[in-house]
Formats: structure tokens, C-alpha cells, sequence
């Protein structure tokens, strides 16, 4: 991480740190000499969207002023999904996209992902290049022009891509739950659906500026399960606020976990030679029953760090077209190059179509191993190695473990929280070593309890 850049952007709360009106015409004015680097004398576009926060028309106007301090034409997305960013960057041929949003966090905070002009996230070096072009920058200037921007109708386009994905009213007869988490794809998500035929009971389509992801979403699953149960509904997606992530719900009522969706997804690829180079790409927080599964059909597990962009950049390097992470990131790099909720979605119910299987059935296909989190709220995010109860705790634990389970200690990249993961084919065995690691934690930290 960075000075300003977490895992995924830059993340706070709004009007407080780096996501004020200030600090966004700065970093506006700070991607313009970044992109001019990149095209000497050439005209420069830029696409900016945001989810449906109060606070994102007011961040982009501050984008687009610095921006177009230094001449920077800017496209206004509106709201749309933060997949639709990146997908109208590499349309337009544009030489940067920005994302205003804060994913899964709730409506007081903001935050800022970039998109490079071929529609990928930034890497570390990149990051770390326009942070010192920011620091670079003067503050704001109280008489700034009004933001101009050019209209852009991103939304339209990403409709009409993802419809195009499978035929029109091919969902006729299915009865689909959708929670838009009041967010970035309460427009878009439910027109696809709705070309396809389907029959839609949606939750979180209100949004008003105050309610993205609170209490709805792909964070709070309760309401999904329910009202596919409610409705006799064949399955249930819920997006997060800026729709780069999903959850499931079988036609039960229950939620899948986030590597039992990968799984399947690289299983049936698999099985039809159309996992490129047999490997799923996932993260050290995949479970390790994803690893014997794919294992067991011929294929491998390759992990990377934590973040949707480590996925997307390794897949890149090895030539891979499927990879994710846990929370419900999933990229198909053959028709993406992030992480997207709703083709995740369009790919599920496609693989549903073409087996005749509900959702109830495939999940059984992929088994994960008991696994216990714990997340603890520090005012310090000390090194791990400077913590001596905590890493005599894990060494000792792995040990005991040896090749049946891990450990997996780490602080969050975008909230103050220390998380814990322990998984293990023992159950048992998985609530005991938690125990102790969180016992060590309090030990070794100055924990927060809300």
C-alpha cells in the first residue's frame, strides 16, 4: 500500500483525509500530468463515473476541475457500475477511467479506482507515480470554473454488451431475485434481466444518496435468502454498491460461498477444455478445499495476494481467463478485465442453463474446509513480526496444523482491522486455534471493541 492507495483505490470517509473536494481536484490535476507523460502533446480524454453516494457528483466535479485545469477533455459517466468504467475506457479509446465510489462501504464514506486505457487497474509502481505528482499539486483556488464535462452514455453501453451475452428472453419462466444494494446497478442489472425474460423481485432499488449497502447488498445476505424463498425464485444475486462484486443464494435460500462459486466456475471450464492453462487464479483467503477440488479434476490453484487487481494482474502474466477472490470478485478476462457482478452472474445462470442443474446441486460439487474468521478493530496496524504472543501463536498453530489446515494473519488494506482465518479439515480444531489467535492479538494490540 501506499501513501494514499490502499488494496483497491483510495478509501475514507467523505470530508475527512484524502476524500475531500481538495485532495480530489489535486489528484485531478495530478492524472493529467500523469497522462500527459504517458502522450506528449496529444489530447487527453477521461472517463469518470461513481456510484449513487451523495457525495459523488461533488467528488467528480472536483476531479474534472482539476482535470481540466491542465486541458483534460472529461466524459460523464453518471452513475453506473464500476465494470461499465472500465469497459467504456477500452470502447472509447479513452486514457484513463475513474471510478468514484467506496464499493461495500457504507454512504459516509468515498473513495477512487483508476483504470488505465486498457481498462486495468493501476499497479503499485503506477500508484506510487501519481502519488508524488499529487503531493506535487497546490491546493484548490476558491474561483475555479463550473466541471465541464462531455456526456457519455456508459450505462447504454454496458446494457447492450452484457444482453448481448446470451439471447433475448432466454430467462423466460425464471423468477430471479435481484439486490442492488441501492447502488451503482440499480439501473443497469435489471434491464439485462429484464431482455432476458425474466421475472425480477428486487431488493435495494431505491437508492437516494444515504442507503447504498446499508442493509442490503452483497454484505447483508439475510434478506437475499429470504426472498428467494418468499418468491420460489431459482436463484438470488446481490451486487455490492459499485457492482464489481456478487453473492449467490441457491434456489433454497441459501448463499454460496464466495470458492464454492469459483469453484464451479473452473470445474466445468475444466471439463470443457476452456480453462486456460487448467489454473484458477485465486488469493492466499481462498479456501484450501478449492485446491483439492480443482486438484482432483486436473487443474491448479495459483494464489496471490489479497485485491481483485493482484488477481487480474497474475492472470495477465500467465495467460489465464478465470480468476477471483473469495469476497466475489470474479474476472473472466475474456470478456473483462475486472471484476464484474453481473457477468459473474450471466456466466452462473448460463452454466445452470447448460447442465439443468439448479444451483442446490452444483454447490455440492465443490467441498471447502471448515473455516473461522475473526476481525478485530486496532488503533495501530503494528508489523506483524513486532507482535511476539501473535506470531508465537501462529508459528505454533501451523505447526499442529502441518499440511491439514492454515493460518492466514494479515491487517485489512482499506479499514483499521486486524483479520484472522483459520481453516482445517477439523472443525474442532479450527475454533480452538482461532480462540488462541485472538487471545494473542488482544494480547500484543490496542483493540478496539464497538
Amino acid at each position: 500500500m501506499g501513501k494514499y492507495f490502499g488494496t483497491d483505490g483510495i478509501r475514507g470517509k467523505y470530508g475527512e483525509g484524502y476524500i475531500t473536494a481538495s485532495f480530489a481536484f489535486r489528484m485531478g490535476a495530478a492524472l493529467a500530468k500523469y497522462a500527459a507523460g504517458l502522450k506528449p502533446g496529444m489530447p487527453l480524454n477521461v472517463i469518470v463515473g461513481r456510484d449513487t453516494r451523495a457525495s459523488g457528483a461533488l467528488l467528480s466535479d472536483a476531479i474534472a476541475q482539476g482535470l481540466n485545469s491542465r486541458r483534460v477533455f472529461v466524459h460523464d459517466a453518471g452513475v453506473v457500475p464500476t465494470p461499465a468504467v472500465a469497459q467504456c475506457v477500452q470502447q472509447q479509446s479513452a486514457d484513463l477511467g475513474i471510478a468514484i465510489t467506496a464499493s461495500h462501504n457504507p454512504a459516509q464514506d468515498n473513495g477512487i479506482k483508476l483504470f488505465d486505457a486498457s481498462g486495468c487497474k493501476l499497479d503499485l509502481l503506477e500508484e506510487a507515480g501519481i502519488e508524488a505528482l499529487i503531493d506535487q499539486e497546490p491546493e484548490m483556488p476558491a474561483d475555479l470554473p463550473p466541471a465541464k464535462y462531455y456526456p457519455l452514455d456508459a450505462a447504454g453501453f454496458y446494457i447492450n454488451y452484457l444482453s448481448s451475452l446470451l439471447d433475448q428472453n432466454c430467462m423466460s419462466g425464471w423468477r430471479i431475485v435481484l439486490d442492488l444494494a441501492n447502488g451503482a446497478t440499480a439501473v443497469t442489472s435489471p434491464a439485462v434481466f429484464k431482455r432476458w425474460g425474466a421475472k425480477l423481485h428486487l431488493i435495494g432499488d431505491q437508492p437516494n444518496g444515504k442507503n447504498i449497502n446499508l442493509g442490503v447488498g452483497s454484505e447483508y445476505s439475510g434478506a437475499l435468502g429470504e426472498a428467494v424463498r418468499r418468491h420460489s425464485a431459482h436463484i438470488g444475486i446481490a451486487h455490492d454498491g459499485d457492482g464489481d462484486r456478487v453473492i449467490f443464494s441457491d434456489e433454497n435460500g441459501q448463499v454460496l460461498d464466495g470458492d464454492v462459486v469459483l469453484g464451479i466456475f473452473a470445474l466445468y471450464a475444466l471439463k470443457s477444455g476452456a480453462l486456460a492453462g487448467n489454473t484458477l487464479v485465486s488469493t492466499i483467503q481462498s479456501n484450501l478445499g478449492l485446491d483439492h477440488a480443482i486438484r482432483a479434476a486436473g487443474g491448479q490453484v495459483e494464489r496471490v495476494d489479497v485485491g481483485d487487481r493482484n488477481v487480474a494482474h497474475r492472470m495477465r502474466a500467465i495467460c489465464a481467463n478465470l480468476g477471483g477472490e473469495n469476497s466475489g470478485h470474479i474476472i473472466f478476462s475474456n470478456f473483462s478485465t475486472t471484476g464484474d457482478g453481473l457477468l459473474a452472474a450471466v456466466k452462473l445462470i448460463e452454466l445452470m442453463r447448460q447442465t439443468g442443474k439448479p444451483l442446490s446441486l452444483l454447490r455440492q460439487e465443490i467441498m471447502i474446509f471448515p473455516q473461522q474468521t475473526c476481525n478485530l478493530k486496532v488503533l495501530d496496524k503494528i508489523p506483524l513480526p513486532q507482535l511476539p504472543k501473535l506470531s508465537q501463536a501462529i508459528q505454533q498453530i501451523e505447526l499442529n496444523l502441518d499440511q491439514s489446515g492454515r493460518v492466514l494473519v494479515r491487517y485489512s488494506g482499506t479499514e483499521p482491522k486486524l483479520r484472522m482465518l483459520v481453516e482445517a479439515k477439523d472443525a474442532d480444531a479450527v475454533d480452538q486455534a482461532l480462540s488462541i489467535l485472538e487471545r494473542a492479538a488482544r494480547a500484543d494490540l490496542h483493540v478496539i471493541d464497538d
